[in-house]
């Protein structure tokens, strides 16, 4: 496995082309079930503090409560049982991926899925796609594992995996296939690219068999952005720069205040945090959890005239994200960068408008355009940003404006010399707990 030689890399060309969508659609299948679980603990969640809301502090002791327990449960199941299955597990598939950590076993399968399903439903800000990616790349390594394949090719399962895992998550099946080149391999391999299109297409076929075809937002078509907009565009791209560099330093420093902590229990502090996003949720429901149904209501134009409440969301999501994940517990950062980008995007079209009131200015064209800058500044993947933003929404027409936003949010985020936020959290892994762990 240490031998990083090119053509033993590579392995065979047939194999993993052939097991690829096999694992893609299993991936799928897995992958469309948490997401319909998910939203079932989420709708049980909402019903549960509406309900516990009759009941005066009883109920709120019941909410908090429920929720200090069940992530307390989901980071002892990661500790005792899948250490690998702790945050996103993005940063492990890329270590995984580049031999610098052993793959994870078949047993990260379902602490991932059930671990992940109790912290997420429970209120904290952690997106699906981590552990559909690091559940997508543990079935397809444990596909040629079954079929006996070496790990050249096991290496492009893994990588293949996970795309179809991030393909399934967000319904975005070309945005799966270019995230295992852009992110996971970063150059352009013919084996893993052809293992990803295969796993990502399959992955896709099979989840919308449960999940259906329609993009993950509703967004009305939007018409082309007129020349005149562009300059705020790029501003927008090189205020999301900013923004995202911000992020990381909050997610990483909220990640070293916590490692301070560390004579008390892991489960412990998870439920900490689980009682406080459980405070959260009783006051203010509708602002825990993913974040899509924020995302969705930002993008049907539903807060462009309450500025101060959209700057405020924005700053309580914005702390909220980085105090969730670092719960331990099995979650991404996708969805929840995506919620602060179209967030940021709104509150900037919004203000555009009302000060250059003779433009033909649409928040929501920000709004779109400010998830793909704002992605591209906290993960530095502008490629896959822009091609996930656009399956998501189905918004071709803001393809060109994505391209200058996303173009200074890069140039920004490098100038302020921060991080892929990936890079930061698997060196910092490594880093804290050695390659055994990671």
């Amino acid at each position: 496995m240490s031998d990083s030689k090119p053509a033993k890399r590579s392995g065979n060309l047939v194999a993993p082309a052939v097991l690829a969508p096999v694992a893609g659609a299993t991936v799928g299948l897995v992958g469309a079930i948490f997401r319909l679980s998910l939203e079932q603990a989420d709708r049980f969640r909402d019903g549960l503090i509406a309900s516990a809301h009759s009941h005066g502090f009883d109920g709120f002791l019941l909410v908090t409560g429920s929720c200090a327990a069940a992530v307390a449960f989901a980071a002892w199941l990661v500790r005792r049982f899948a250490p690998y299955a702790s945050g996103s597990g993005i940063p492990h598939v890329e270590a995984a991926v580049n031999e610098e950590v052993p793959p994870a076993s078949p047993g990260l399968i379902p602490v991932k899925f059930f671990a992940g399903l109790l912290a997420i439903s429970s209120g904290l800000a952690l997106g699906r796609e981590g552990p559909s990616v690091q559940m997508g790349a543990a079935i397809a390594y444990m596909v040629g594992k079954v079929c006996r394949r070496s790990w050249p090719d096991g290496r492009v399962l893994l990588a293949a995996g996970a795309g179809a895992g991030l393909a399934t998550a967000f319904n975005a099946p070309i945005a799966g296939a270019v995230f295992v080149l852009e992110e996971l391999v970063r150059r352009f391999e013919a084996h893993i690219a052809i293992a990803a299109l295969g796993a990502s297409a399959t992955a896709i076929a099979a989840a919308r068999a449960l999940l259906g075809h329609a993009p993950d937002f509703r967004v009305e078509p939007l018409a082309y952005v007129g020349a005149q907009t562009w300059p705020s565009l790029v501003v927008l791209g090189a205020v999301a720069g900013i923004a995202a560099s911000l992020y990381n330093c909050t997610l990483l420093g909220t990640l070293t205040a916590t490692d301070r902590l560390s004579r008390w229990p892991v489960e412990l502090r998870a439920g900490v945090i689980g009682a406080a996003v459980g405070i959260l949720g009783w006051f203010a429901p509708g602002l825990v959890g993913g974040g899509d149904e924020i995302t969705q209501h930002m993008l049907a134009g539903g807060a462009t005239l309450a500025m101060m409440p959209l700057a405020f969301v924005f700053l309580l999501r914005f702390g909220l994200g980085a105090v969730s994940y670092a719960a331990a517990t099995p979650g991404g950062l996708f969805a929840p960068i995506l919620v602060l980008g179209a967030q940021l995007g709104l509150f900037s079209g919004t203000l555009c408008r009302l000060v250059f009131a003779d433009f033909d200015i649409d928040p929501i064209a920000f709004a779109v355009v400010g998830m793909a800058a704002f992605f591209t500044g906290v993960v530095q993947a502008p490629i896959t940003g822009i091609i996930l933003v656009i399956e998501m929404t189905a918004s071709f027409t803001m393809l060109l404006p994505m391209l200058g936003a996303c173009f200074a949010a890069m140039l920004v985020a490098n100038l302020l010399h921060s991080a892929p936020i990936y890079d930061s959290l698997r060196e910092r892994t490594l880093r804290l707990q050695g390659p055994e762990k990671a």
